[in-house]
């Protein structure tokens, strides 16, 4: 974050520079935009949702606030399903999602009478981890994939899998139901089937870290900023969607080879908090301008540029 911070202070200086500048010349038309860009607001805003969004809107969060002091701005992370929920109760101002909301919470949304907008924050490639000392796996199928993940009602063991891998119980460690991870996952891999049973749940992609890096003959699934963040510790493996074994990574995720577990990371807004609250629709305009670098220092795939900007201007719409 380092970086980034450096670049927001010399963006804040380079601003209060041209603000200067600008009235000094003539006071005029210049200067009043320059005064509106560096404006000091006041207020709260509530954010909540998911785990895997949510180190691009804690870093977002955090650069907002050094720029705008006088704005608290709170990220909660109780998952995809829980922020939604809290969300279309008018609880949240924001709702960071791994998947697209679903029709019952439009309905719920609808019907409280709040009206939302869908914003694109980056890519991300689901990543499935093992231990470091798992030497056998080199890389998944989607049908291995399945065939692990899919309960049957049986123990599963790495040698059930594919034939010469050990005779041992495969741990598995999966994000919690009401994660947007665990519903693309479920919709792509398990195909609504039901989970293995004898998976570990969480809520928090740090415990599913941890699950892994205890234990030589567990699995497990999340984002790929997790991964990154603890790369030292922790094997990616790689997918085979059907055109060969693809490890996640910028390019794969941003071109889609990496499938089926490429995907966008969301962020959806009241609409009314945007036309009632400045600072909201401020957060959301700089979340907009910055995500794009802030997604790429916390491990995840910026969109185009052409892509925010046409985000920009619906923000810009909502009046």
């Amino acid at each position: 974050m380092k970086s980034f911070k450096f670049l927001a202070m010399s963006v804040m200086i380079g601003s209060a520079v041209a603000f200067t500048s600008a009235c000094g010349q003539t006071g005029g038309e210049k200067g009043a935009e320059s005064s509106e860009e560096n404006k000091q607001l006041e207020g709260d805003i509530a954010i909540d949702g998911s785990s895997t969004v949510y180190p691009i809107m804690e870093a977002v969060g955090e650069e907002y606030m050094a720029a705008q002091p006088g704005v608290k701005v709170s990220v909660g992370l109780s998952g995809t399903g829980g922020g939604f929920e809290k969300f279309t109760k008018g609880e949240t101002d924001l709702s960071n999602a791994s998947r697209p909301i679903k029709d019952e919470e439009k309905k719920a949304a609808e019907e409280a009478g709040i009206e939302i907008q869908e914003f694109e924050l980056a890519y991300d490639g689901l990543s499935v981890v093992i231990n470091k000392e798992n030497d056998w796996v080199d890389h998944l199928t989607v049908e291995e994939l399945q065939k692990m993940w899919v309960n049957d009602g049986k123990t599963k063991k790495w040698s059930d899998i594919r034939e010469g891998w050990p005779e041992e119980e495969i741990k598995f460690f999966s994000p919690g139901h009401d994660s947007g991870t665990f519903d693309y996952f479920n919709e792509v891999i398990l195909e609504e089937k039901e989970l293995v049973e004898s998976a570990t749940l969480s809520e928090d992609d740090n415990v599913l870290v941890n699950g892994v890096t205890g234990d030589k003959n567990a699995i497990a699934y999340f984002g790929y900023a997790y991964y990154a963040e603890n790369k030292d510790k922790l094997k990616v493996v790689p997918i085979d969607g059907g055109n060969g074994p693809v490890e996640p990574n910028n390019e794969t995720v941003m071109s889609g080879e990496y499938a089926p577990l490429s995907r966008p990371l969301y962020t959806y807004v009241n609409v009314d908090a945007l036309k009632e609250k400045e600072q909201v629709r401020d957060y959301v305009k700089f979340t907009l301008e910055n995500a794009g670098a802030l997604a790429e220092e916390v491990g995840y795939v910026s969109l185009k540029q052409e892509e925010y900007d046409e985000q920009l201007k619906t923000l810009e719409g909502l009046k």
